[in-house]
């Protein structure tokens, strides 16, 4: 456990300033490309696979998987976030692999690469295509040229593609669309040899809130609830078989390392008697865009279910932690969902992220994931980055899936209002008779942000540290120094303006404050002038 973490460095710095930058286009699904906003209409994507096929012209270790289930269209695209200039760069290349066992119906075997605006209604219909042939069971390498290859404008009126200048979305198919035959195949190393010119996403560096749990014993009610209501017919969602309790029996920490255990035992509660108990935290800290962290080994066995998720702060779910503070305003799935790790026992090398919305939920198809093979043995950091235009899933800093919807809107992105964090193990009917208890172990959860702007410079002062981050209503300043010297602190919100002056004396080099309930949640400045010299420290008040 890294105890850097629980101080609060407090020197002062400015919020990013977003800029954009050119950079090439290309994936090879280990985690180094620019492509990061693969998206599945009709058909499930699988980024950072493993390769099941190492052989011929193609021997890297990952790929991606595309798997048409049988939707009509079958899409696998990606948004660039500016427009390309084709006449500096005309092509498009990529590997794929056409699996003969995954193929149904008698469509012929090729694969499109289409070019479309994707902010119309209608991103479709002023297309270009081009259509290649594929061979089966073995890797080949595709190249589309706009330039020069024979194309297919869906509108008749459309210049050739070389002299467009409004396409932004690159779209993929594979054997073609209006039918319901099954495809399964493979890509890799997808590049275009233009450069682009795309906006870069905020600097989420700046620590906002975390736990690390550095406190033996239960859990810190000033960071988590544990949730434990049933909902309606005395059951959990998903028909799930547990009941989630508040025993530090199913929470608590040990060792610097919370551990959420799922166990087999008789337990009644709320009139209904279950097999099984486990643990649901609610985080009691909400936010809007940011970086969220989590170090976790994750428990094993079939039928046990971990997640590492946030549900909008506005749900309406009996029992919640926010529906009891009086947010309950939205239904799921319109609240948003952000499944940021789940795991299942039946399949465990594998780890999965997931977005459910209005437009995709149930049998969601906005998901990706990549195999872990060290899962339930070793810690982990599952993490998303999350913009105001998209949310950037990995392990480890590997990227294994990137959404990112080319039309915002109240049915594809619920994700621009406050969401908080939920830890859980659900045990499924499927769960093994021998099962006996298996749990998930946490180092840490952690959310950043970007630094915030204020009107102070860092320079202007001596940089202190406070601690907790963030506080709840103690809280504590080192000084150096033993004076008891009386001072004046002034507590500045984040734009500048005072909102009170504290008198207090600094002893034994602390000042500590014994009340601060009421100042509002939010970030502070607090500044004070000891003999002669400038002082200021940043706070966060939860």
């Amino acid at each position: 456990m890294n105890l850097f973490y629980k101080i609060f460095i407090l020197i002062l710095s400015f919020s990013s300033i977003l800029s954009s930058q050119s950079t090439t286009l290309e994936d090879d699904f280990e985690g180094n490309g620019t492509i990061e906003g693969w998206f599945g209409d009709d058909c499930n994507l699988l980024s950072g696979q493993d390769n099941p096929f190492l052989q011929g012209i193609n021997t890297s270790s990952k790929v991606m998987e595309y798997h048409d289930v049988g939707g009509m269209w079958a899409n696998a695209r990606f948004g660039i976030g500016s427009n390309l200039n084709l006449s500096s760069g005309s092509t498009f290349t990529l590997k794929i692999y056409l699996n003969s066992m995954g193929l149904s119906g008698n469509q012929a075997n090729q694969i499109s690469l289409k070019l479309q605006n994707g902010s119309l209604n209608e991103p479709w219909s002023t297309q270009s295509e081009i259509i290649k042939p594929l061979m089966l069971d073995q890797w080949q390498t595709i190249t589309f040229d706009f330039a020069n290859d024979n194309y297919i404008n869906l509108d008749d009126n459309s210049v050739p593609p070389i002299a467009r200048n409004d396409f932004n979305r690159v779209v993929i198919q594979i054997n073609g669309e209006n039918n319901n035959d099954e495809v399964l195949a493979y890509l890799d190393d997808v590049m275009y040899n233009g450069i682009v010119t795309i906006p870069a996403d905020p600097v989420y560096d700046y620590l906002v809130w975390s736990d690390e749990f550095d406190d033996n014993g239960p859990i810190d009610q000033s960071k988590w609830f544990a949730q434990t209501k049933l909902p309606q017919n005395g059951s959990w969602f998903n028909g799930e078989i547990q009941h989630y309790t508040d025993r530090v029996e199913n929470a608590s920490v040990e060792n610097g390392i919370l551990r959420l255990k799922a166990i087999k035992e008789t337990f009644t509660d709320q009139g209904q008697t279950k097999q099984y108990t486990s643990a649901r935290l609610n985080s009691k800290f909400a936010f809007t865009y940011g970086k969220v962290e989590v170090l976790a080994k994750l428990p094993s066995g079939v039928g046990t279910w971990p997640a590492i998720w946030t549900l909008g702060k506005n749900i309406q779910e009996s029992g919640a932690y926010w529906q009891t503070q009086g947010y309950g305003t939205t239904s799921w799935p319109a609240c948003g969902e952000i499944d940021i790790m789940e795991h299942w026992g039946d399949n465990q090398n594998f780890v999965q992220s997931a977005l459910h919305t209005p437009s995709s939920f149930g049998g969601t198809i906005n998901k990706g994931g990549q195999n872990i093979p060290t899962a339930s043995t070793e810690f982990h950091t599952y993490s998303v980055t999350w913009t105001p235009e998209r949310m950037i899933f990995s392990v480890d800093d590997v990227v294994h899936y990137t959404y990112q919807p080319s039309d915002l809107n109240s049915d594809t992105w619920p994700f621009d209002k406050d969401q908080y964090i939920l830890l859980n193990i659900a045990i499924q009917p499927s769960i093994s008779p021998s099962f006996s208890e298996s749990s998930m172990d946490i180092d840490y959860v952690r959310v950043y942000q970007e630094s915030p702007v204020t009107t102070f410079d860092t320079k202007e002062y001596n940089s202190l540290y406070a601690y907790p981050v963030p506080f709840t209503n103690e809280l504590t300043i080192e000084v150096d120094g033993n004076t008891d010297e009386q001072v004046e602190v002034k507590v500045y919100s984040i734009d500048g303006s005072l909102v009170t002056v504290i008198p207090h004396v600094i002893h034994e080099g602390q000042m500590y404050f014994d009340d601060l309930s009421y100042l509002d949640t939010g970030l502070y400045f607090m500044r004070f002038e000891l003999q002669g010299e400038p002082y200021g420290v940043k706070v966060i008040k939860n």
